[in-house]
């Protein structure tokens, strides 16, 4: 899996500073760090306490190409609408969350309630790719005058490497003792790959000529149903058919480069 991060990280690396040479684009680079709420087959759907207790932490670095500025020759790019309202954003992040279910289920006094109630899991995500984050206010006012705010809204593709842990602590899956019916051969401790579609709402402030914070929501859906370890069957438990999903809320901190 680390081959393969790096060979992802060096293509997106390349690809941006090739495009740079070539078209005069300026970089700009940072990271972030907050939590995030994983969607899955542990507990139940719209219910509070799940989406409270399966929370973790996400950590990740950024990097930016700015169409409006050209740093070589420390000057504006011409001015065009796409040039002074999109960047393109390339980013390796990381977020891990303990799972477990929760819900009126788990509250039963029975042996499928004490058997949810033992499971538990671990998804640990590892994230590389791009997104096109599109800024309604004009990027070049932003950048002349600190103290401002530039909202935007992003939309890209990750490649997602994912790693799971699930396991009961009755014992064994896939004995009648700790597994329920409907998770005998559909769960997994080894991990994988899917790709993954993001989405995002956030705002940067301006907080120095060369430097801002900035804080997002983003909700992001992983092509495959395995990132949590839980797959049942969807044409038989049809309240598991969708695949695992989870929504971030992170602040960061965002330097130009000269």
């Amino acid at each position: 899996m680390t081959k393969k991060i790096k060979s992802l990280l060096i293509l997106l690396l390349g690809a941006n500073f090739t495009m740079t040479a070539q078209f005069g684009f300026s970089h700009e680079v940072g990271a972030f760090v907050g939590g995030v709420a994983m969607q899955s087959d542990f507990g139940v759907r719209h219910d509070f306490e799940t989406n409270a207790g399966n929370t973790g932490f996400a950590v990740g670095l950024v990097h930016y190409m700015n169409f409006a500025y050209r740093a070589e020759c420390n000057c504006y790019t011409p001015e065009t609408y796409f040039n002074d309202h999109f960047k393109v954003r390339s980013e390796l992040s990381y977020n891990s969350t303990q799972l477990q279910h929760f819900g009126k289920w788990v509250d039963k006094n029975s042996i499928t309630g004490n058997q949810l109630k033992a499971m538990r899991g671990e998804a640990k995500v590892t994230d590389i790719g791009m997104q096109l984050e599109y800024y309604p206010l004009s990027i070049r006012e932003f950048t002349a005058s600190n103290g401002k705010w530039a909202p935007f809204i992003g939309l890209g593709a990750h490649y997602t490497f994912f790693q799971n842990g699930t396991y009961s602590e009755l014992g064994p899956m896939d004995t009648p003792i700790s597994t329920p019916v409907k998770y005998y051969g559909a769960w997994s401790d080894e991990g994988g790959s899917a790709w993954s579609v993001v989405s995002s709402v956030g705002t940067r402030y301006k907080l120095t000529e060369l430097s801002d914070l900035f804080v997002e929501l983003r909700w992001q859906y992983y092509f495959s149903d395995w990132v949590d370890g839980l797959n049942p069957d969807p044409e038989v438990y049809t309240e598991n058919k969708a695949n695992d999903w989870n929504a971030w809320l992170h602040f960061g901190y965002i330097y130009y480069l000269d």
